[in-house]
Formats: structure tokens, C-alpha cells, sequence
């Protein structure tokens, strides 16, 4: 044989090759893999010798990666699990000494771009926002968006990210758009365990991508066990591949090119790969890979041994089967290397990922080993004048006893010290009083910081413009100026997307962009079928790739059919990449009053508590509204804005510049001031507390009404802790359930804001009951705050502190 066609990595067209060439790729591919399984058996034996927490390996994968590696180009986008280091060492998205600065959580992310030390070992990501905010070239970078632990929980994003391409191809508005796209030539690879494939998320991104007809790329590793659980209890026909025949593309139907290839048959995969791939980035359509036969030779991870749940046939097999092995042994058949020349190989490759990790270990141990240096010192200073020498030399000599110590030693120690010598006038504490500062500041750089981008482009630097109303302003529905204010961004960024049931056909369920996708196309205004999972999946994929959209969610009750997704994947990103990556997708959906347990929900308190790392904007109307959808559009952070049900056909008055105007996040306006209470609160709840005032001011109480407008941010100005200075009572009403919302309002004003010392009775919160809201008029007025609760409630706190003054109603 003397030509070869063969696919390198970064490159699928087909190139004739002589032999000599071909050898010389092969061999190379060859070399990746073993180092890759190298990296696997040296990570492992570090954490089992206690200098790692724990590892995940991709062990057993390699020469199918090596493979995909082969179809991947630059502006290829990646969105996979954990077993994915053969690919990202083939690719040139991640090396050896990376791997192991993230098997050591090193906290610098030039040591370790992934997470800075954030994530486990084998969560890949590659940085693609600059340290100035701005983004990457897309285009001339490969991209891997960040992994996640949950195995499946990925997929929605890799929708998204293969959407994108779709929308860069049709929409000839945002050609211009180079960086980001190509033409739409860019495909999104994603992989998944095969035990994986039976959660939901897996079959609603797998639905999807079949109806949108996106170049996504779904390679199942498949090695027939999810940790100890085999295949027979976790698919239909123990085969996901057979399982999904149905989706197979046929003539004049959407749908998938499926295949099936054996992971250790390094020319079928490469084969494979080819042709799957061409298919998916030139038509658009995607595709799955379903790649059979693979093992697991280290078992899931470091926690435990997979000979518990294999019987001894199935080890044999995986011995005899292993990709490594067959590769070798194929290599040797075809004259590509002799045995001596792949032993000398191996014995190359087993000394160079050594070498690296000694290489990444040192570079992890320096700066400790130089901070251990300095807490040692300064003790020691301060032991030698100390009454408390003793128990001090017993810190040192404790510190000194770890074998590989951490910051969360030295601290320990430092803070141990200063307790010792809490009651001692020394001069010599001031340095370790200094050294705690300051490392307390690196700590929280290195550990608690990005929760959001905080670049120039964050919204919260976005101007404050003013709404502008003409002297003849029209009073129309609150939907209309909504409408109006998404119309005139539509019309001014073509970047902005939207989609989500019935947005639009029908222009949403309450006309928010009516008439809209007839004027900007369906492309950019869209509907989706009921995926609430995947709405939110779309939406990150998108954002990543520059574009800005907008996804609906119907109903707030529904947002916990994707709440895996905005709290696992789009909240702590930014966080888990250290800044590294961002999606601004805003989330958009409506709630409080209506009708229903599952249609007037108000589960704040899990928005809160579960999706830190997205802005909570709960607007009071629809100007308000309107307003903080222009600060967003105009700012790199993703949000979740909640409009009102309740107030979509109350009237406003339009604002002249409706699409300039801006709302500032976490700016807490007074809306009605007064002296005797502090009422806070917001959305529909607001409502009411505003229809109480006229008869409470009948009853002689002053109450000044805030609305925090945003409850993430909360009150940066702390006008909460202002008033309370003034009206020393506090009532926070709220229509999520007790202790929910309204105990995370109580903790900003009466701890962040040291709102307890100006307080001269019990703060209280007027919430909705513990149930959710039945149907009727008559459930609701029962289960959450009326105008009646409201009077009573505010006139109860200022009658207990002056009953002469108000003299008890009941």
C-alpha cells in the first residue's frame, strides 16, 4: 500500500498520504493515547497516596477520542463529561501538566485555564472572555465549554451551541459576526456515558436537536456499565443506538444519522468520524455515535474497584479488548511499528507524563512551601516573647508535621496562634494580624470570587438613562409597552433571539412580543416545543457564542422542570471557570397571582437559594420591566426577570425612548414615604401594599413602601437600612411560603445592612401560607397576602409600640 487516505486532528478532508506519513500520524496517535492512559494510572496512585481529593480518569476511551479529535476544526465547539482527556490532549485544548495542576486544585489559572482549582480533575473548559471582558476570536480557537459532574446535565447547553451555528448559516443579519462564526460551519460535539443516556435531559436534548436539525454531534461512550449498574437495567434493548432507531433520518423526514463502531477499531472510528462528521457540519443534521465495546480498566473513579460488580469473564474481555492493546497489536500487524519501536514509545511516554507531573506538582508546592516558610517564621517570632512559648511551638511543630500541608493549614495555624495570644500586648502579633489579611484577600480571589463576570460589560456599569414621556405619552396595557420595548431592541441588535412555547405564533401567551416574529422572521423569534430543560440549554449555547437571547419560560412554577440546568450549568459558570466564560442569556418568565396550584406560584426562595450567579429581577410593572430588559441586553450577565401575571393589561403610560431607558440592578426605589414603618416588597405583593395605604393613612400610620426591584442585587444603597434609621419597624410581605423570600429580605437589611440596631420591635413578615394557592378567588384571598392582611398586619406593629396612639382592632 502506498497511499493512504487518513483525517488528522483539526482537519476531516481527506488527504493521500504515502506510508511513511501515514506511520508517522498513527504512530503519533499512538503516543497521545498511551500517555493519555499514563496520566489515568499516575492521577490515580496520587490520590491514593493522599496528594489528590479524588479522581476520574478516561481510561479506556482513548482511541475513539482520538478519533473524534481527528473531525474536530477550529470554532468547534465541545460540550462533554469527564472522560474526555485523550480528546482534549489530541486536540491541543489541554495538556499533561494541566491535567495535573487540576488533579492538585492548583488555584492559578495560568497553571489551570479549566477552573482555576475549581473543579475536579477532567472538567475541561477553555477561555474564551478575555481578562478585559471582551470575547475571543471563537473561530480561530478550538472551544470546549466548562464540564459539569452531572453526567448528563451538559446536554442542553450542546444544543445550544449547535443551534447557534444554524442561526449564524440562515440569518445573513449576522454574517457579519466573523469571530463568532464561519457560515455556520462549526459543529458541536458532545459525549456522554452510556448509563447516562437514560435521564431525561438525554432524551429531551435528543428530541430537540432531531426537530431543529442543528449540526450537534452526540458521541455515547459505551462500556455497558453506569459505575456498577449494567446495561440491562439501564436501557431498552441493553443498546441505545436500537433504542433509537426511530429517530433515524429517512426521506423527506428530519431526524439523525446514527452509527455504531467497536472502540477499539482505531480505522473504523477514524472512518466513522469522517463521514459522521461531514455529514453534520455540511447538512446540518446531527448525528450520534454510538461507540460499543469500550472498558473501563481503573473502574468509575478513585472511590472504588469495579472487580465488586464485574464477574471475571467481563474482566478477561476488557483485558483482551482494551483499545491500547488492539491498537498495538493492529499497528504490529500492519508493519506501522515493530514491537521494539513501540516499547521504546511507551518507556518515551511513561517518563515524559512523569516529568510532567512532577513538573505541575512542584509548581503547585512552591508558593505553599513559600507561605509555609513565612506562617512558621512569624509564629516562631511570636513564641519567642510569648507566656504562651509552649502550646506555640506545639502549632509549629504540628504544621510542620503535615506531609503535604495546605493554605488551610497554615491559616489554621496563624488563627490558632492569635487565639493563644488573644489576652498579650505583642508587638510581634501585628505581623500575623497582617498576614491573615492579606491572606484572606488572596483567598478570596483564588476561591470565592466570579460569581459574576464583573467586566466593564457588566450590567450593573450599564448607564442609568431616564424614561422620557411626551406630554401626550399614550396609556396603554403593560403588554404593549413591553412589546414596544422588545421591538426596539429587535430592531437595534440583531444579535437578540427569542424563543419558548407559544412566543412565536401567537407572540406569547400575554402578547409581550405580539406581531414580532411576522416582522423579524422565526429565526429570531421562535417557538420550541414543551422542553423546558432544553429552552434554558438553548439559551446557554447561544449566549456562548455570542448572541443574545432571550429564553421563555411560560410560568414561573415551570422553572423547575429546568432547574438542574440554571442552577448546575448557567449559575456557577462564570464561578466554576474563574471568569474564563460567560453566558448572558436572559430568562425570561411570569408569575405570582393567577389561578392554581401550578400556575400562581411564587417559589422565590428556591430561585434564591438555588441560582446564585444570575440576577433576580422582579419588576413591580411592565416599564419597570421593560427598563431592566434594556440594562441587560445591554451587558454580559445572565438574569432571570419575573414579570407580573396580574399586570399585563393594567395601564401604563409609554415611554418616548422605550428601548433606551434603563433600570439600575439592585437600586431599591421609594416609592411612598413615611415615618411610622418600613414596609418592603415587591412584584404583585407591591400591588396590594399600595392599595392599603389610602386606609392606613385613614388610620392615622405613615409607611414608607420600598421596592428593591432586583433581590439579587439587593439594595446596594441599603435605602432598607436608611428608612429603617427613620421608621425603626420593619414588615417584609411576600407571597412565597414562610421563611423563604422573606427570610433572605430580613438577613440583607438586618445583617448586611445593620438594620437590627435601629429596630424598636420584632421585624415580621406577612407571607402566603405554606401550600401552594388553590384555584378561585376565594383559595387566593385565603392563602396569600390581601389589602386586608396588609392594614392589619402594619397596624398591629405600630399598636403594639403605641396602642394609645392605635388602639388594638381586635
Amino acid at each position: 500500500m502506498s497511499k493512504t487516505a487518513l483525517y488528522t486532528a483539526g482537519n476531516d478532508d481527506a488527504v493521500e498520504l504515502s506510508f511513511d506519513d501515514f506511520k508517522k500520524i498513527v504512530i503519533n496517535d499512538y503516543r497521545i493515547a498511551f500517555e493519555s492512559r499514563q496520566a489515568s494510572l499516575l492521577g490515580r496512585r496520587e490520590v491514593l497516596t493522599g496528594k489528590a481529593k479524588f479522581g476520574i480518569f478516561g481510561d479506556g476511551k482513548e482511541v475513539a477520542q482520538i478519533a473524534m479529535a481527528k473531525a474536530f476544526r477550529n470554532g468547534d465547539w465541545r460540550a462533554g463529561y469527564y472522560r474526555d482527556q485523550t480528546f482534549m490532549f489530541a486536540t491541543g485544548m489541554s495538556n499533561l501538566k494541566e491535567f495535573f495542576a487540576q488533579l492538585y486544585a492548583h488555584p492559578d489559572i495560568e497553571k489551570e485555564p479549566a477552573s482555576g482549582g475549581r473543579q475536579m480533575n477532567c472538567h475541561y473548559a477553555t477561555r474564551f472572555v478575555n481578562k478585559d471582558g471582551s470575547w475571543i476570536n471563537q473561530v480561530e480557537n478550538m472551544n470546549c465549554s466548562s464540564d459539569m459532574s452531572t453526567t448528563g446535565g451538559h446536554l442542553p447547553r450542546l444544543l445550544g451551541l449547535a443551534y447557534a451555528s444554524k442561526l449564524y448559516r440562515q440569518n445573513q443579519e449576522l454574517h457579519q459576526y466573523s469571530n463568532f462564526s464561519l457560515s455556520g460551519n462549526e459543529v458541536a460535539f458532545g459525549t456522554i456515558g452510556n448509563g447516562s443516556t437514560s435521564e431525561g435531559l438525554f432524551f429531551e436534548t435528543f428530541n430537540a436537536g432531531g426537530v431543529l436539525q442543528v449540526p450537534m454531534a452526540i458521541s455515547v461512550w459505551d462500556d455497558a456499565y453506569a459505575i456498577s449498574v449494567p446495561a440491562s437495567l439501564q436501557t431498552t434493548k441493553e443498546d441505545i443506538s436500537e433504542a433509537l432507531q426511530g429517530f433515524q433520518r429517512e426521506k423527506g423526514t428530519n431526524g439523525y444519522e446514527i452509527f455504531k463502531v467497536r472502540g477499539w477499531d482505531y480505522v473504523a472510528l477514524c472512518e466513522t468520524y469522517q463521514y459522521a462528521i461531514r455529514i453534520c457540519r455540511e447538512q446540518h443534521v446531527p448525528v450520534l455515535i454510538h461507540v460499543t465495546e469500550m472498558t473501563q480498566p481503573q473502574g468509575h473513579s478513585t472511590s472504588g474497584s469495579h472487580e465488586r460488580y464485574k464477574s471475571k469473564e467481563r474482566l478477561a474481555w476488557e483485558e483482551e479488548y482494551d483499545c491500547l492493546k488492539q491498537m498495538r497489536k493492529w499497528m504490529a500487524e500492519t508493519a506501522i511499528a515493530t514491537a521494539e519501536q513501540l516499547d521504546e514509545l511507551e518507556a518515551a511516554a511513561k517518563k515524559h507524563v512523569r516529568d510532567c507531573q512532577r513538573e505541575a506538582w512542584n509548581e503547585f508546592n512552591a508558593e505553599i512551601n513559600t507561605e509555609m516558610d513565612e506562617a512558621v517564621k512569624l509564629i516562631d517570632q511570636l513564641a519567642q516573647s510569648s507566656s504562651a512559648r509552649t502550646e506555640l511551638f506545639d502549632v509549629i511543630n504540628h504544621l510542620r508535621a503535615e506531609v503535604d500541608p495546605g493554605r488551610k493549614d497554615m491559616t489554621t495555624a496563624i488563627r490558632r496562634a492569635l487565639r493563644l495570644t488573644l489576652n498579650e500586648q505583642l508587638a510581634e502579633r501585628a505581623p500575623l494580624l497582617k498576614w491573615i489579611e492579606e491572606e484572606t484577600a488572596r483567598n478570596s480571589e483564588r476561591y470565592n470570587s466570579k460569581l459574576f463576570s464583573n467586566t466593564p460589560y457588566s450590567p450593573l456599569k450599564v448607564d442609568f438613562v431616564a424614561p422620557e414621556y411626551a406630554d401626550d405619552a399614550k396609556l396603554i396595557d403593560g403588554r404593549e409597552v413591553l412589546n414596544a420595548c422588545f421591538d426596539a431592541n429587535f430592531e437595534r441588535d440583531a444579535r437578540i433571539v427569542a424563543f419558548g412555547e407559544d412566543v412565536g405564533a401567537i407572540g406569547d401567551v400575554n402578547q409581550g412580543f405580539a406581531g414580532l416574529q411576522s416582522k423579524y422572521g422565526d429565526l429570531r423569534i421562535t417557538d420550541t416545543g414543551i422542553r423546558e430543560s432544553t429552552i434554558i440549554g438553548q439559551g446557554i449555547g447561544l449566549a456562548m457564542r455570542g448572541l443574545k437571547p432571550i429564553a421563555e419560560i411560560q410560568y414561573m412554577d415551570y422553572l423547575l422542570y429546568a432547574l438542574n440546568v440554571l442552577s448546575d450549568d448557567l449559575a456557577s459558570l462564570s464561578y466554576r471557570t474563574a471568569g474564563g466564560q460567560k453566558a448572558p442569556v436572559i430568562v425570561r418568565t411570569r408569575g405570582h397571582r393567577l389561578e392554581g396550584i401550578w400556575h400562581s406560584g411564587s417559589p422565590m426562595g428556591m430561585i434564591l437559594h438555588s441560582m446564585r450567579g444570575l440576577h433576580i429581577c422582579v419588576p413591580r410593572n411592565m416599564t419597570q420591566a421593560a427598563g431592566m430588559y434594556n440594562t441587560l441586553l445591554r451587558g454580559d450577565e445572565p438574569a432571570l426577570v419575573v414579570e407580573s401575571l396580574n399586570g399585563y393589561r393594567l395601564k401604563e403610560r409609554l415611554p418616548a425612548n422605550i428601548g433606551e431607558f434603563t433600570v439600575p440592578l439592585g437600586k431599591a426605589e421609594v416609592l411612598h414615604e413615611g415615618t411610622d414603618i418600613t414596609v418592603v416588597s415587591y412584584g404583585s405583593t407591591l400591588r396590594v401594599v399600595q392599595e392599603a395605604l389610602p386606609e392606613l393613612r385613614k388610620l392615622g400610620v405613615s409607611v414608607e413602601l420600598i421596592d428593591p426591584q432586583t433581590l439579587y442585587p439587593f439594595d446596594l444603597d441599603h435605602a432598607c437600612g436608611k428608612s429603617l434609621q427613620k421608621t425603626n419597624k420593619l414588615l417584609v410581605v411576600d407571597e412565597d411560603l414562610p421563611g423563604a423570600a422573606s427570610a433572605y429580605i430580613l438577613q440583607q437589611i438586618l445583617e448586611n445592612q445593620k438594620g437590627y440596631y435601629y429596630l424598636d420591635g420584632q421585624p415580621k413578615t406577612l407571607t402566603a401560607k405554606e401550600h401552594r394557592p388553590p384555584y378561585g378567588s376565594d383559595g387566593d384571598y385565603f392563602t396569600k397576602p390581601n389589602v386586608d392582611d396588609v392594614i392589619e398586619a402594619v397596624y398591629a406593629m405600630v399598636s403594639e409600640s403605641n396602642p394609645n396612639k392605635f388602639p388594638p382592632i381586635f
